[in-house]
């Protein structure tokens, strides 16, 4: 029966990615002379490129010198560490070097303003940690600064005086207080992890390692990096400033906390071989490719730029949607994997961002859990569990996803974004919840609940769409727009149809999920 079921949505599968390929191709031929942002391809001759997307065209553009920086880093950082036998206090000194030099290139003279909070950071630190008023007074240190970058834009020398106002004409390449975003988060793991190490241990990691076959192979995961508590030399400010200024992870992560940066300076990362990360590097390079081609002949980016999407068929409107959505993700699999790759050459282990693909999750907590992952580990440690964890996770949702739309930066677009997936999130955890106390006493009772199970599936998919366009490409004043093009009268056959689509991908995981439990 289950293998009939997984031929049929194998090939239903087949025919709607096929029916997407060649519609997205037509669209891109009929429509690409009203586009912005397309470019002469270099991949395939007579086909235009979409570098439509800022983020994407400024890292596409800089690669070359990045290969050849971080190439420079990694050899006198390894060269530095065998020659010299450096633990942390050596390789802290040479690392902070090396950043600094990194970001007198980036931020030119306003490297003062970020050694400045840093600095302030620190001795808030050290002074408040052991209180009781530690956490309020932290938190609305660091929230301070966060929103006032912002508003300020990254404050002006005239401010401090005329005779100041010189350096205005030396702020380097790149707008320091979009960067000191992640210098907040990893000021806040300091701050925590030095808090958390004059305590009793928050940790249960020595069961964690009976269970963990990488840990009992002698090797160290992730997991007891992070929640392991280093010594307290280890807290020390040029291991601190070497830590917020790593320059492989600086500039977009992933997010690491101090504990696992900490620790990997004195004992470098040992998960993965010189051949592991050789691989990771040939994967990634596989991956981009695979970038340059989807430009190459899908516009998906330059419909939503443009506005050309808006007069579409709702169709169309579907597929652009669903084009652009993983041309985000594979744009961000690339950065994040990009800098990753530096930072295992230098030794150092940073959590993977996007460990599944955007096509293979069915609910928000999986699609949380592995779209900005690192991030996500960094929100369960230090926002999470200290507001109460599972117990007031309902509530505890509204202040997370609150706070990541602030972090992002000040709009009303991500503030929509936010609160309209925390609406999303209450039907499943009811959902969840209810499916949990249900036991399945027979075959039909269990078919009935993964049929359920499917339907809300498909019914999160559409909601995660939604949210998604709405934060990051159309913003919240056109979410009637949004919503109006499939409650028409053309519209809701390409909505009853998406949701079948939407449901047979669901079924799908599902038998990708039994796959790999009876595989372990």
């Amino acid at each position: 029966m289950k293998s009939r079921e997984l031929g049929f949505l194998l090939t239903y599968a087949a025919a709607f990615y096929a029916f997407i390929i060649l519609r997205s191709l037509q669209l891109s031929r009929d429509h690409h002379t009203k586009l912005y942002g397309l470019r002469p391809g270099w991949l395939i001759s007579q086909r235009l490129n979409d570098v439509s997307d800022a983020q994407w065209r400024n890292f596409r553009a800089n690669l070359p010198i990045l290969t050849v920086v971080f190439t420079s880093f990694a050899t006198v950082a390894n060269v530095s560490r065998t020659l010299f036998h450096f633990k942390a206090k050596g390789m802290s000194l040479i690392w902070l070097l090396i950043s600094l030099a990194y970001l007198s290139y980036l931020h030119g003279a306003c490297i003062v303003f970020i050694i400045s909070i840093a600095s302030l950071n620190f001795l808030l630190v050290k002074i408040f940690a052991r209180t009781k008023y530690f956490s309020f007074v932290f938190w609305i240190f660091n929230l301070f600064f966060l929103i006032c970058n912002r508003v300020y834009e990254g404050y002006s020398f005239s401010v401090f005086g005329q005779h100041w106002a010189f350096l205005d004409n030396f702020r380097g390449t790149f707008r320091w207080h979009i960067c000191f975003n992640f210098v907040v988060l990893r000021m806040l793991s300091f701050g925590y992890d030095y808090h958390w190490a004059h305590q009793d241990s928050r940790s249960s990691y020595k069961k964690h390692i009976q269970h963990c076959n990488l840990c009992k192979s002698g090797k160290s995961c992730y997991q007891i990096l992070q929640e392991r508590s280093v010594p307290d030399d280890k807290f020390a400010f040029t291991v601190y400033l070497s830590y917020l200024l790593y320059a492989p992870l600086y500039l977009t992560g992933p997010i690491i906390n101090f504990n696992a940066f900490a620790s990997q300076l004195d004992v470098p990362q040992n998960h993965f071989s010189v051949r592991n990360v050789a691989w990771y590097g040939v994967r990634w390079v596989f991956s981009l490719v695979l970038m340059e081609l989807m430009t190459h002949l899908f516009y998906y980016n330059a419909f939503a730029i443009s506005g050309v999407w808006r007069h579409l068929s709702p169709l169309d409107v579907f597929i652009v949607g669903y084009g652009v959505l993983n041309f985000m993700w594979l744009k961000f699999f690339l950065i994040w994997r990009y800098f990753r790759f530096w930072s295992l050459i230098c030794g150092i282990e940073a959590p993977e961002n996007m460990p599944r693909c955007i096509n293979n999750c069915y609910n928000l907590e999986s699609f949380w859990k592995s779209w900005h992952a690192s991030y996500n580990k960094w929100l369960v440690r230090y926002m999470y569990i200290p507001l109460g964890g599972s117990q007031r996770k309902l509530l505890n949702i509204w202040a997370i996803f609150t706070f990541v739309a602030l972090w992002h930066d000040l709009e009303w677009k991500l503030l929509s974004w936010a609160w309209l997936t925390c609406l999303f999130f209450i039907p499943e955890v009811l959902f969840k919840s209810a499916a949990n106390a249900f036991q399945a006493t027979n075959a039909f009772t269990e078919f009935l609940l993964r049929e359920l199970r499917a339907v809300a599936g498909a019914v999160t998919i559409t909601c995660l769409m939604v949210a998604n366009l709405v934060g990051f490409v159309i913003g919240a004043s056109s979410i009637n727009w949004l919503t109006s093009r499939f409650i028409d009268r053309d519209g809701i056959p390409v909505l009853a149809g998406m949701l079948v689509t939407f449901y047979v991908g669901t079924k799908l995981m599902f038998h990708v999920q039994d796959f790999k439990q009876s595989r372990h």
